[in-house]
């Protein structure tokens, strides 16, 4: 039997088939499975404060005053946002000894407001600066698929994934400044969303990239990821209407977001490309020279590494130990780059989304693979040479959506048992209710 949607679950609620207390009880005994990847999925569980808040909802429930339909379904939060009265370690112990946040993230208040439950804390890559998921400090999660083999989970959302895949929890909230979203939701064969930056307040959330950062949901399937982000954007909590394939115009990007596929991904895509064709869908081959001038304008380490070390130099100075070393080369890639640097990279984008947004005029949504690659073993990153190749990789699709201030989803277009590979659609910036409709059509089509 496949894992409960949020309109599973909440329609179970409404019709007394089960209870907040009963799915909260639920998520915790997966997470305390000694067989399970509860203990690397998650950094602190909220046990006493999820039956708790399951116990009101039931009861808010019987009266009738349920702030939404959704109210007492458990979901995951990322280690980096705030939660009220608990520490934000962000994946590191840099901050071990880190005040208790005072308030909660507005991500983290949206989403309660709603009636969602906190179950606990996800685990992640440290400083969200990785698209792999490895945590050298908390443990590393498995993907959900050929655990013998123990691949990497994709990240920086990390445990936020294996929590779907593995119910123990029905949503997550991640972010998603290069990828992060997607990527693990690419590797483990669910949804991940990254919305248009600007939709959703990232106040509370430990920044990695002022500008590039972005708060978004990971969840089982397109309906779900559209939910929880109509929590988080102040919007009204419904599905979208699935739009037909039939004629949609999807632009496949004539770039290097194509190089390097493996053969698992290329099937897959080609597949996928046949069947969205055979449906009716008009799919074209568009060149996108301002992709291609994307690794330039980045090539002094993009937005990431100077806003990164802003935030971090103070700690560094005083706890450059306790860093993963390929996080704090990475973040110190930042000295790289002048104030004439860092300013000719904002005008250079500013005129590579203009580009970007007038050649996407003619097409409906830009559809290319979420990650080049299937998810690698673990043991594929004990050199640091083939964890920066493939970081890199890794990254380098996703992240072209993030420089162009777009909104883009990754749908799986392979289940398991097979590896599990990611479809991603994107739209230009401002354009998420319709990146949904789209995306719920072909969801459907390719599942």
């Amino acid at each position: 039997m496949s894992a409960p949607t949020l309109d599973q679950l909440a329609d179970a609620l409404a019709q007394g088939k089960t209870t907040s207390e009963q799915l909260v009880e639920d998520c915790l005994a997966r997470i305390a499975d000694p067989s399970g990847e509860g203990s690397t999925s998650f950094v602190h569980v909220a046990k006493d404060q999820a039956r708790a808040a399951a116990r009101a909802m039931d009861q808010l429930r019987k009266a009738g005053s349920v702030p939404s339909a959704f109210a007492g379904i458990p979901v995951s939060i990322k280690d980096l946002f705030d939660i009220a009265g608990e520490q934000t370690r962000a994946g590191s112990v840099v901050l071990k000894d880190a005040p208790a946040a005072l308030v909660d993230a507005s991500a983290v208040a949206r989403l309660k407001a709603a009636g969602f439950i906190v179950i606990g804390r996800t685990n992640m890559t440290e400083f969200a600066f990785s698209g792999i998921g490895i945590n050298p400090h908390y443990g590393t999660p498995k993907n959900v698929f050929d655990r013998k083999t123990a691949r990497v989970p994709g990240g920086s959302s990390s445990g936020a994934a294996i929590s779907i895949t593995d119910e123990m929890a029905h949503g997550a909230l991640g972010t998603d400044t290069g990828g992060s979203c997607r990527i693990p939701a690419a590797f483990n064969a669910i949804v991940g969303y990254k919305p248009t930056a600007k939709r959703v307040p990232t106040d509370g959330a430990f920044p990695l990239s002022t500008t590039l950062d972005s708060i978004g949901p990971l969840a089982r399937t397109v309906t779900c990821c559209a939910i929880l982000d109509a929590a988080l954007s102040g919007k009204e909590l419904q599905a979208p209407a699935p739009r037909d394939p039939k004629g949609l115009r999807i632009a496949i990007p004539k770039a290097y977001v194509l190089n390097d596929m493996d053969a698992d991904v290329a099937a897959a895509f080609s597949a996928s490309l046949k069947k969205l064709a055979d449906a009716g869908a008009i799919i074209s081959e568009v060149a996108f020279p301002e992709i291609d001038a994307i690794p330039t304008a980045n090539a002094k380490g993009g937005f990431a590494a100077p806003e990164s070390l802003a935030s971090h130099r103070a700690f560094i100075e005083k706890h450059a130990d306790l860093y993963d070393k390929r996080v704090l080369t990475r973040i110190q890639r930042g000295h790289e780059q002048s104030a004439n640097d860092y300013i000719d990279l904002i005008r250079t984008r500013a005129q590579i989304i203009r580009e970007f947004e007038n050649r996407m005029s003619e097409y409906d949504c830009l559809a290319y693979p979420t990650v080049p690659i299937v998810a690698p073993p673990i043991s594929a990153f004990t050199e640091d040479a083939d964890f920066t190749r493939l970081n890199l990789l890794v990254l380098r699709n996703p992240s072209v959506i993030n420089f162009l201030n777009g909104c883009a989803i990754s749908v799986p277009m392979t289940r398991l048992p097979l590896a599990p590979t990611g479809l991603m659609l994107a739209c230009p910036g401002g354009q998420d209710a319709k990146l949904f409709a789209l995306a719920a059509g072909i969801e459907a089509l390719l599942a």
